[in-house]
């Protein structure tokens, strides 16, 4: 990939203080003044740039690297040719992580689209009862609505709307377009463009014309470390709260109906829909496309295969896939059995033709 004026490359980092920065051994000290100043995939690093490698798989990928350092653990080391500097880590796919946040911080948070004076745009419109504190940020065409409360160093980018009375944290970076309602924001939450969160949830009850509204009165709490994705929806809930819990990291287009409680440091992938009332534990992984049933239970350090059907409850660490969702090891048993039945179907017919 060549560079751009998008995410230009860092000025440099000598490999003796990203060892120092990582907490990694530097393979050979007489590389240390070596600089890196971005990232790259293996196959095709160049001079400074550095790369990672997880597996035995990516040793055919050395054939066209020359990058200027490569993380891996030492049982990786063998598989490096000896003309690039290596530097041993415990978690390089970790180490990898926190160097491109070193290498490009801007690339970290959604950016600022226009700049601003005296930290409130001229062009955006904030009720004189919001308070925000300093170093708050309001960028054009933004709208702050009444009693809302914004933390220091929090950034309210271009067409956001912050509703009347939620309160957002400190250090919290809301993208263009994203509108917030009726909802406690932690702090060091990253909400993307075009998110909404807070709008009523779908609830209704029949009724002799047809279906009746049922009034939505609840909240939405993010805490702490929440990442929300792109065009991503959280429904605020009926009576009771729907809950993100701390460290949570949310894909784009991500439906979360009203009165969900998803616990901490979960990761939920794009396109998944979770209905109303259902409780997703701590450290559960889902994969895109899943969709899940109302007022059901799924226990902490599940994971969820993506395009899964969850229909009911799931305990505490298993790993579920298919359609509906059951546990791994029979959803792919069946689906070699259905492969195989197809295949020999296939030949029989081939051999009726012949």
């Amino acid at each position: 990939m060549m560079h751009n004026e998008f995410f230009p490359p860092h000025e440099g980092v000598s490999l003796k203080e990203l060892a120092a920065f990582l907490g990694a051994e530097l393979d050979n000290p007489e590389h240390g003044e070596l600089r890196v100043r971005t990232v790259s995939p293996v196959a095709r690093a160049k001079q400074g740039e550095i790369c990672y490698i997880l597996a035995r798989r990516h040793k055919a990928d050395f054939v066209t690297c020359n990058a200027t350092a490569v993380l891996c653990t030492k049982a990786l080391r063998p598989l490096v040719p000896d003309h690039i500097p290596v530097l041993i880590s415990n978690h390089p796919h970790t180490d990898f992580a926190r160097t491109g946040a070193l290498l490009h911080p801007d690339a970290m948070r959604p950016e600022r689209i226009a700049p601003i004076e005296d930290r409130v745009s001229r062009q955006a419109a904030v009720d004189p009862s919001a308070q925000l504190e300093g170093d708050v940020e309001v960028e054009p065409f933004a709208v702050i609505g009444a009693g809302a409360v914004i933390g220091t160093g929090t950034r309210i980018g271009a067409g956001v709307v912050i509703g009347p009375n939620v309160k957002i944290g400190r250090n919290c970076t809301i993208a263009a377009g994203a509108s917030v309602l009726c909802s406690l924001i932690g702090d060091n939450v990253i909400i993307h463009n075009g998110a909404r969160i807070g709008q009523d949830g779908f609830g209704y009850a029949p009724g002799p014309r047809g279906l009746l509204k049922i009034v939505q009165i609840g909240r939405v709490i993010i805490q702490d470390n929440v990442e929300i994705g792109a065009n991503t929806t959280i429904d605020r809930g009926t009576m009771d709260d729907t809950v993100i819990g701390e460290g949570t990291k949310i894909d784009n287009q991500v439906q979360i109906a009203h009165n969900v409680r998803i616990g901490r440091h979960c990761g939920i992938a794009s396109q998944v829909g979770i209905a109303g009332s259902t409780t997703i534990g701590n450290g559960v992984q889902i994969g895109g496309q899943s969709g899940f049933n109302g007022h059901i239970v799924v226990g902490d350090g599940v994971q969820i295969a993506g395009a899964s059907a969850v229909a009911a409850d799931i305990p505490a660490g298993q790993v579920y896939g298919g359609f509906p969702a059951r546990p791994i090891r029979d959803f792919l048993k069946e689906s070699a059995e259905i492969m195989a039945r197809s295949i020999n179907r296939q030949r029989a017919q081939e051999g009726k033709e012949e």
